[in-house]
C-alpha cells in the first residue's frame, strides 16, 4: 500500500518550514525507534539494547500481547517489508500460545520464549486479547492477504467464547478484574470504560473477520452483540438527567446521578461505586471507535481542552490525578513510585495517547489544531534521558519530562498511526 508524500507544505501551510521539517524527522525517527523493537519472536514493549531492567522490570524483556497488538494495528499501512515480517510474528508468538480455556498470554519472553498469562498479583491480562483482534484485521485487511486469519480462525473463536464468558450476568459489558488491564497498578474493576471500548471494537472487528470468511450468521450475531454494548456503554458511562436513547431513561443509581449532566464518558462503574474521574485515553478511544457520536466527542474535547489534558504536552492518561487521601486511593500506588499523583497512570503524559490525541482532533474536523498538536507530540518524542528521539514510554503529568523506558515501541507506532491518518478524511478509516 502507498501513502501520500508525507507533510507537503500544501497540507501544512499554517506550519512553519522548520515545523515541517521537524514533523519529517520526527516520523524518520519514529521508523528507527519502532525497528529498534524488532526481536525473533515480535515487536518487544521497548527497545532491549537502550534499557536496563532489573526486579519487576523484567517483564520488559517480553513481547507484550497488547503492545505488539497496538504497534501492528498502528503501523499494519506503513510500507516497510522488515516491520511487516515482525508484525506477522508478533500476531502468531501470541496466537500459537493459546492456553487451555481459550485465554491468550499477557506476553512471551524473549530470553526464553515462556507465555505467561497473568500479571500484577498473576490477574490475567483482559485487554490483550481484545487487542489482538484489532490487530489481526489490521494487518489481514491493510496486506490483502487473510491467510493468517484463516490459519488463527479457531484460536480466535476460542478466545471470543472465553471473552464472552467474562459478561458472567448476561449485561452485555466484561466484569473486569482489578490490575486486568494496561493499568495494572490502578484501582479500576468490574466495568471499566476502556475495556468496554474495546470490548465492543474487538466484536466488530470478530463480524468483519467472519464475513471475510463467508460466515455471514455468525457475523451479524457479532454486530448485534456490538450494538448491544454500545447501547449500555452510553447508559452506564455518560451520566445525565434525560434520556441517552429514545425510550430508555437514565440508569444510574440515586448517587451517580448526583452528577449531573457530564461532558465525557466516566472511568468505572460498579454496583459498590464509580469513579467520575475522566479517563481520557478511553474517551479518545470511543469517539475513534464510533461509541461516541460526535456532538458528545466535542463536548468532551471543550472539557479536555479547557482543563489542559493536553499541556504540557499531549496527552495526560487521566484528569484528574488521584492524590493521597482521597476515596480512589490505593496504598500499592506507591509501588516503585510509579502511580503518585502526575505519574505514570495517575495523569502521566503517554505519547501513545498522544498519538491518539491527534487522530481524534483530526476526525472533529479540526484539521488546523491536529497539525500544531502533532508538532506538539513530535517535540515531546524528541526528548530523552540519555539521549535525543527517546519516544520515552511516559513523561511527567507537569513537568513533561521523560520518566518510563527509552524507545517504547507503541509510542513509535502512535505516532507513525498519526501521521499517516493527518493525510486521510476524518472518516475514511475504521480508526484503529
Amino acid at each position: 500500500m502507498s501513502r501520500p508524500i508525507l507533510f507537503d507544505a500544501s497540507e501544512y501551510s499554517q506550519l512553519t518550514a522548520e515545523e515541517r521539517s521537524l514533523l519529517l524527522e520526527g516520523y524518520h525517527q519514529a521508523v528507527l525507534a519502532l525497528k529498534k523493537n524488532i526481536t525473533p519472536l515480535g515487536f518487544s514493549a521497548c527497545s532491549l539494547a537502550d534499557n536496563v531492567v532489573t526486579g519487576t522490570d523484567a517483564n520488559y524483556r517480553a513481547v507484550w500481547a497488547r503492545d505488539g497488538a497496538k504497534c501492528v494495528a498502528w503501523t499494519a499501512n506503513l510500507v516497510d517489508e522488515e516491520v511487516r515480517q515482525c508484525q506477522e510474528q508478533t500476531l502468531r508468538s501470541i496466537l500459537s500460545n493459546q492456553g487451555p480455556a481459550g485465554q491468550l498470554p499477557a506476553y512471551i519472553t524473549v530470553d526464553d520464549g515462556l507465555a505467561e498469562y497473568g500479571g500484577v498479583g498473576g490477574i490475567t491480562s483482559i485487554d490483550s486479547a481484545l487487542w489482538i483482534f484489532v490487530a489481526v484485521w489490521e494487518y489481514c485487511h491493510s496486506h490483502n492477504d487473510y491467510a493468517l486469519l484463516k490459519e488463527y480462525e479457531p484460536v480466535l473463536s476460542r478466545t471470543m467464547e472465553w471473552l464472552s464468558g467474562l459478561d458472567s450476568n448476561n449485561c452485555g459489558l466484561l466484569e473486569i478484574p482489578e490490575a486486568g488491564d494496561w493499568t495494572d497498578l490502578f484501582a479500576r474493576s468490574y466495568h471499566v470504560l476502556y475495556d468496554e471500548v474495546l470490548w465492543f471494537r474487538s466484536l466488530n472487528y470478530f463480524a468483519k473477520m467472519l464475513r471475510n470468511l463467508g460466515y455471514e450468521e455468525r457475523a451479524v450475531q457479532q454486530e448485534t452483540k456490538a450494538k448491544r454494548v454500545r447501547r449500555v456503554i452510553l447508559d452506564k458511562f455518560w451520566p445525565t438527567t434525560s434520556s441517552v436513547e429514545p425510550g430508555h431513561g437514565p440508569h444510574f443509581s440515586d448517587v451517580q446521578f448526583e452528577l449531573g449532566d457530564v461532558r465525557y464518558l466516566v472511568a468505572q462503574v460498579s454496583p459498590f461505586s464509580y469513579s467520575w474521574r475522566c479517563d481520557v485515553y478511553g474517551n479518545l478511544m470511543a469517539y475513534l471507535a464510533n461509541v461516541l457520536d460526535k456532538d458528545r466527542a466535542m463536548m468532551t474535547f471543550r472539557f479536555l481542552w479547557g482543563v489542559g489534558a493536553n499541556d504540557p504536552a499531549p496527552v495526560k492518561n487521566v484528569y484528574p490525578p488521584i492524590q493521597a487521601g482521597d476515596p480512589e486511593w490505593r496504598d500499592y500506588f506507591t509501588v516503585n513510585l510509579l502511580n503518585l499523583p502526575n505519574h505514570y497512570h495517575n495523569g502521566g503524559i503517554w505519547p501513545f495517547i498522544g498519538g491518539l490525541w491527534v487522530r481524534y482532533l483530526h476526525k472533529l474536523g479540526f484539521q488546523d489544531l491536529a497539525c500544531r498538536e502533532l508538532v506538539k507530540l513530535t517535540v515531546l518524542n524528541s526528548k530523552g534521558i540519555s539521549q535525543e528521539w527517546e519516544f520515552n514510554e511516559w513523561h511527567h503529568g507537569v513537568t513533561g519530562r521523560p520518566m518510563g523506558k527509552a524507545f517504547q515501541a507503541w509510542s513509535a507506532a502512535s505516532y507513525i498511526r498519526a501521521c499517516h491518518d493527518l493525510h486521510l478524511e476524518p472518516d475514511a478509516t475504521d480508526h484503529a
